[in-house]
């Protein structure tokens, strides 16, 4: 069986704005097989915004298992996501898992592997998946040369990916948190 392929994910905190965007395009070898996938949720009472790049199942359980370790740390998200790669790296079956988190509250954001990174952007921007690179070129550029919003810098990055990355379509789902709420 070929294996699943791309995504982009791109999250950006800009003024009293925290958006993240994720395109709905699934692909099984070089075949778009679904369009409209959800791959950014927010979490933890609406307060966390998680995406994911990688295959679907190992991601939904990286899901559920970081939103365990947010109810057992309160909403720390630096401390849950350090908890996370820790098991992830550390367990047998979890090691397995071929995904990547990119997770942001209000505060913070980080990007989080199964090799034990949890990075933290010096820009407040991070993007992952096939058309990562794209998007966080784009998101970086908005970011420092317009007065767009967090949420209109995701969705023009991930606009611009689209027009890049073949495994990334212009579907996304965008999730704003406001700061101060």
């Amino acid at each position: 069986m070929e294996n699943f392929h791309g995504t982009t994910i791109v999250c950006v905190k800009k003024n009293n704005q925290v958006a993240m965007a994720g395109d709905g395009q699934v692909t099984l070898g070089h075949t778009a097989i679904k369009h409209t996938a959800k791959k950014v949720r927010k979490i933890y009472g609406d307060k966390v915004m998680v995406g994911f790049a990688g295959a679907t199942a190992d991601a939904m359980t990286l899901f559920d298992k970081f939103e365990a370790k947010l109810e057992e740390f309160r909403g720390n998200l630096s401390r849950a996501s350090v908890e996370l790669a820790r098991d992830w790296r550390t367990d047998r079956v979890l090691r397995r898992l071929e995904a990547l988190l990119a997770v942001a509250d209000s505060e913070s954001m980080f990007l989080i592997s199964g090799s034990g990174d949890v990075l933290e952007p010096d820009d407040n921007v991070i993007a992952i998946g096939s058309g990562g690179s794209f998007a966080q070129a784009a998101a970086k550029a908005l970011s420092k040369y317009s007065d767009l919003s967090a949420e209109d810098v995701v969705k023009e990055s991930m606009k611009i990916a689209s027009e890049i990355c073949i495994y990334t379509n212009e579907n996304t789902t965008v999730e704003v948190l406001n700061i101060n709420e």
